[in-house]
């Protein structure tokens, strides 16, 4: 699959950025952590064609720039995603957050509602919710009292690092063959990562209070959102996404029954059809059964129903139908 390549400015530092091209509006993907970019590398080829596609690496991940001492926060995320944009001249994009990558799209959006096509959320964060379960790494390395004897130990372990981050990201994906090539792609690059993910993990707390301050902001917000979680997630779970739903006056919500946190991976077809048929700013329909990749015998979609995995098309490295 073509892309182009290049790399925005962000002050003083760069970040990488992929390109495919297509149609307008754009579909900007964004990663958390503990990944980056190629998250989506399942998920791409099935949005272009015919939609042109960004993915790029957030400051201290994958191929950007990791400035030493560089405060990685989501608000600074806020300020790359900022730099992409203007990097790329684009207009009115289609906004994908998932993972940690809510707060910065989320705040990009809501301050910049204009120049919104769509806001689509995959088992993503914001403000703190009751329902919201923070991985157990991700609370170890989160929790003040503990993070620093938590960050001693796997830098002076290179086993107890690799067991961890395994143990962890393997929850995130269902099929066991995903699992495992997935995960060690990951683990592979996720080392010279490690400054960025201790950054944002102290930062999270943080992040999730601060946000509830804007939810008034959230039930005001006039554009297209589109709610797809993978609902065998139990971290960023069921009760989150309806939790959005209700903060969001213009969103549907569409749980993916087996599929966990890393449903770009676990459902790419599913996803990349409710992404394709997102109503756009101008329309705020829900769409029809003959939108997107899906065949016309697949039924209508409908705002808060499952979709269920023995469609007409079903997933191609997602997980296998029980």
């Amino acid at each position: 699959m073509s892309y182009e390549e290049g790399w925005a400015a962000r002050g003083g530092h760069r970040i990488y950025v992929r390109e495919y091209p297509g149609e307008e509006p754009a579909i900007v993907l964004m990663h958390g952590f503990p990944d980056n970019l190629h998250l989506y590398d399942r998920l791409a080829p099935r949005l272009s064609p015919p939609r042109r596609v960004v993915t790029f690496d957030f400051l201290g991940w994958g191929r950007s720039d990791k400035p030493d001492g560089y405060p990685y926060t989501s608000s600074n995320q806020t300020g790359d995603l900022d730099a992409v944009i203007a990097h790329l001249g684009l207009d009115r994009a289609v906004l994908v957050a998932h993972d940690a990558s809510g707060p910065p799209a989320i705040d990009w959006a809501l301050d910049n509602q204009e120049r919104v096509s769509a806001l689509v959320l995959l088992n993503t964060y914001y403000g703190w919710m009751p329902s919201l379960r923070p991985p157990e790494a991700i609370l170890l390395f989160s929790v003040p009292i503990v993070r620093n004897l938590a960050r001693f130990v796997v830098v002076n372990s290179d086993v107890l690092d690799r067991k961890l981050f395994t143990r962890q990201v393997g929850r995130f994906i269902s099929h066991p063959g995903d699992r495992q090539e997935v995960v060690a792609e990951l683990y592979g690059q996720f080392r010279p990562e490690r400054p960025a993910f201790s950054s944002l993990n102290a930062d999270l707390l943080g992040t999730t209070i601060s946000r509830r301050k804007r939810f008034d902001e959230m039930r005001s917000f006039a554009r297209p959102v589109r709610i797809a979680f993978g609902a065998a997630d139990p971290y960023l779970n069921a009760g989150v996404a309806k939790r959005f739903h209700r903060l969001f006056p213009t969103s549907d919500l569409f749980l993916l029954p087996n599929a966990r946190h890393y449903v770009q991976i676990d459902a790419p077809t599913e996803v990349a059809r409710l992404i394709l048929s997102v109503p756009t700013s101008q329309s705020l329909q829900v769409p029809g059964p003959d939108v997107g990749p899906a065949s016309s015998d697949q039924g209508a979609l409908r705002p808060d129903e499952p979709v269920p995995h023995n469609q007409s098309i079903p997933p191609t490295n997602g997980p296998k139908a029980r």
